[in-house]
């Protein structure tokens, strides 16, 4: 603008750049910049490289889906269904830390409910701090005073920055509020919990640019009609984002589900047709789950398919395997699967458990309980081999199974080996079929 519209003159405009002001904040938590301080460029061979102690948590599920434990200055985000469970897990995490001094940030509790979840919960934990404040001005204020080791926020949707006039929850307050705590974790070294709301649709409410800013995203799931709730890392960069924790909700908080096979797998008194086990891996660690197949006649035209904890998709193609190679008609019926527990199943290794199981409940003849599968359906009808094969086998042999049925490409290196069960190799689904029902 070349003109001053109040006085007429010409070129008489300059820019001012106007920052906004950090002393003050956080307990002279100033940027690097703001003092003179600044990043200077070095080769990466140059850089101190001191070995970073993890903390333990307390909680062996959640050290296990973080890496190990919790790497300090790393910023974390969990995200779960209202009521799932997430503000019990933090709690508890914050409980069980006796060797950290914990603050506690709620702006969803006040003092008092936050005394008697505890009271509740039955822990007593005279290093852990609460905190009943929204406005990140006086929460950095009191971080400042009181150094913690360990903060946790519940939740990052009730924080509001003096800076922006838009409310609480809004996608500008949420990014703000973020940036200050990833700009505390780094240069203080102070690992951060942000406990996150969700959309209906299942994403973590607030921009996608929270995702991006944390290290680690933690998604706590279940189903509000099962008493386990399942911990994901869907990013991690401090550790692998296949790995998954267990937990059982009981009426004093969580508890740690150390085997999850014995779990999954329901007792029976009686043979029933239709029903298998298949050994799976969740990242590091093996589990056996339970496969219930119902094949009916189609009461209307078009037979009906439906898939709990599997994906439809793969269930439809192991049927036109079935139907195509092996000569099943199962094309005019109604299949129904549930892989039980409530959880969700991406493993390939159930598929031949999964055929099984559709086979059995097809012929009404119930395969026995002592039976497991562990091994992929491909669409020539073969049964391919699948990785980790030695663990899968161990855990099977450790719950009592007397027979597992792996692919003979698998064997390799096997069969000099012990495992206390017996190996069946097979190649086809008709070498299973007859082996199971003769």
């Amino acid at each position: 603008m070349g003109r001053c519209t109040a006085c007429g003159e010409w070129n008489t405009f300059l820019e001012e750049i106007v920052r906004k002001e950090t002393s003050g904040r956080s307990g002279g938590r100033q940027g690097l910049g703001s003092q003179g301080i600044t990043a200077v460029p070095q080769l990466i061979h140059q850089v101190e490289a001191t070995k970073t102690k993890r903390i333990a948590s307390g909680s062996f599920e959640l050290d296990r889906v973080l890496g190990g434990g919790i790497v300090p200055g790393a910023l974390m985000l969990i995200g779960g269904e209202p009521g799932i469970g997430k503000s019990t897990l933090m709690l508890q995490v914050a409980m069980q830390m006796k060797d950290q001094k914990v603050l506690y940030i709620s702006g969803e509790e006040s003092d008092l409910q936050l005394n008697m979840r505890a009271t509740r919960l039955g822990f007593v934990h005279p290093a852990c701090y609460i905190l009943t404040e929204t406005d990140t001005d006086a929460l950095f204020s009191h971080i400042s005073q009181l150094k913690p080791q360990i903060v946790v926020v519940d939740s990052i949707q009730t924080l509001t920055s003096p800076h922006l006039e838009s409310a609480a929850g809004s996608i500008s307050q949420i990014r703000e509020c973020a940036a200050e705590f990833q700009k505390y974790c780094k240069e203080q070294g102070v690992p951060v919990f942000l406990i996150g709301h969700i959309t209906k649709d299942g994403s973590i409410a607030g921009p996608k640019l929270l995702e991006h800013m944390v290290d680690t995203v933690l998604q706590f799931e279940g189903d509000h009609n099962h008493m386990y709730r399942i911990l994901r890392a869907a990013k991690n960069r401090f550790g692998s984002t296949s790995e998954l924790g267990i937990f059982e909700m009981r009426d004093n908080g969580l508890r740690e589900v150390s085997n999850p096979s014995e779990l999954l797998l329901s007792q029976r008194d009686e043979q029933i047709s239709g029903v298998t086990v298949s050994a799976t891996i969740e990242g590091m660690r093996p589990m056996l789950i339970e496969t219930q197949a119902l094949v009916s006649s189609a009461a209307y035209g078009t037979p009906q398919r439906s898939a709990t904890g599997f994906d439809l998709r793969r269930l439809n193609m192991l049927l036109a395997v079935l139907e195509k190679r092996c000569g099943f008609r199962i094309a005019a019926k109604d299949v129904f699967l549930n892989v039980t527990g409530g959880i969700r199943v991406d493993d390939p290794a159930i598929d031949l458990g999964v055929i099984s199981a559709v086979l059995s409940s097809n012929e009404d003849i119930p395969v026995s309980q002592h039976t497991c599968f562990a091994a992929e359906v491909g669409l020539t009808g073969e049964i391919r081999p699948v990785t980790r094969i030695e663990q899968r086998i161990r855990e099977a042999a450790k719950l009592g199974f007397r027979d597992l049925f792996v692919s003979k490409f698998n064997m390799k290196g096997l069969e000099k080996k012990d495992f206390g069960i017996s190996i069946h190799p097979v190649t086809r689904i008709d070498q299973v079929f007859r082996m199971l029902f003769a």
